[in-house]
């Protein structure tokens, strides 16, 4: 077994909710991160996936301490980085990175890309001006940026190229770790292909170790070597990459699966629609938090929450069924 880079133990990320009136103080919270866990080994992508607001986005953000947990370990290269002061975790960063969905929003506009390129390498590696200027010829190269473009600013660039200044500009620190938050979800169908192949031949040259978060099964299937599936704060599901897509076992991660077009019209899948909407985080379902919208709910998933349990080849799910 390969050596693990990440691991998330029983991670929560609860917000409180703001009382309506004056003075009133807030009884209520936002679950949503709620007691997950999982690892990473070196070198692999563990694609992260999920409906719009169950909380992944949240998780990614939460591992790099971008927002701080309520509860829960995580651990880099078997160091926990919560434990991590601030000039230690200042340190840490260079070797935990990500790449933001929106590339337009995520590159400051005021700056040209050497500027944005140089900046991390300044602040985390201690090498000469001149060594920097290479790097950042070199790191253009590598994500397939003409190195003449270099004095120009972001919105000079189209949506594709300014995901690849993003991901040079993750890249800058020589990082291990790499946080990819729906970083094709912005871009053309064509223009997806292209950065979805470029990540992955610079996880082959780098070593990288990815966490891929997005709402695209097809996105996850082409570039995932393992996927969990993500509902309302939980992991309901984590698979190797063939044995999900063959072998689903959450009602829910079947539904999702269904729900992939077909490029052969000719072929046919039995559609599962999912009645009514997600729960609210604030006021979650109590139990399973996916019985109310279940196919295959019992009166036991009303009553007590499911654990995530190995039902064999390293197969994890969260289901009274299983």
């Amino acid at each position: 077994m390969a050596e693990k880079l990440l691991q998330v133990e029983n991670l929560k990320k609860w917000f409180p909710v703001e009382g309506d009136k004056l003075f009133s103080k807030s009884t209520s919270v936002v679950k949503a991160v709620d007691d997950i866990s999982f690892y990473i080994e070196k070198g692999e992508t563990l694609g992260l996936v999920g409906e719009s607001g169950c909380g992944k986005s949240t998780a990614g953000r939460v591992i790099l301490r971008l927002i701080e947990a309520t509860e829960g370990r995580i651990l880099i290269e078997n160091e926990d980085i919560r434990a991590l002061t601030s000039k230690n975790l200042k340190q840490k960063r260079k070797d935990m990175q990500i790449v933001f969905q929106d590339p337009y929003a995520s590159l400051n506009p005021r700056l040209k890309v050497e500027q944005i390129l140089e900046e991390p390498m300044s602040i985390h590696l201690d090498i000469s001006k001149k060594e920097r200027k290479e790097r950042v010829k070199q790191i253009m190269q590598d994500v397939g940026l003409n190195h003449a473009y270099i004095d120009r600013y972001p919105h000079e660039f189209s949506g594709g190229q300014r995901q690849r200044i993003g991901i040079a500009r993750a890249l800058a620190v020589n990082p291990k770790l790499i946080i990819m938050d729906e970083p094709v979800s912005a871009l053309d169908v064509s223009v997806q292909a292209q950065v979805l192949n470029l990540i992955q031949d610079l996880q082959k040259k780098y070593g990288l170790t990815y966490l891929f978060i997005t709402h695209n099964l097809g996105v996850v299937k082409h570039i995932s070597n393992r996927i969990a599936v993500m509902y309302l704060g939980k992991i309901v599901e984590i698979a190797d990459r063939d044995e999900f897509f063959d072998n689903a076992k959450h009602p829910y991660a079947q539904a999702l699966l269904s729900a992939i077009p077909r490029p052969d019209p000719k072929l046919k899948r039995k559609r599962i629609i999912l009645n009514g909407d997600i729960p609210s985080p604030v006021n979650p379902p109590e139990g399973c938090r996916f019985h109310t919208r279940c196919p295959y709910v019992m009166e036991e998933c009303k009553s007590i929450s499911p654990e995530l349990k190995d039902t064999g080849n390293g197969h994890w799910v969260a289901c009274h069924l299983r």
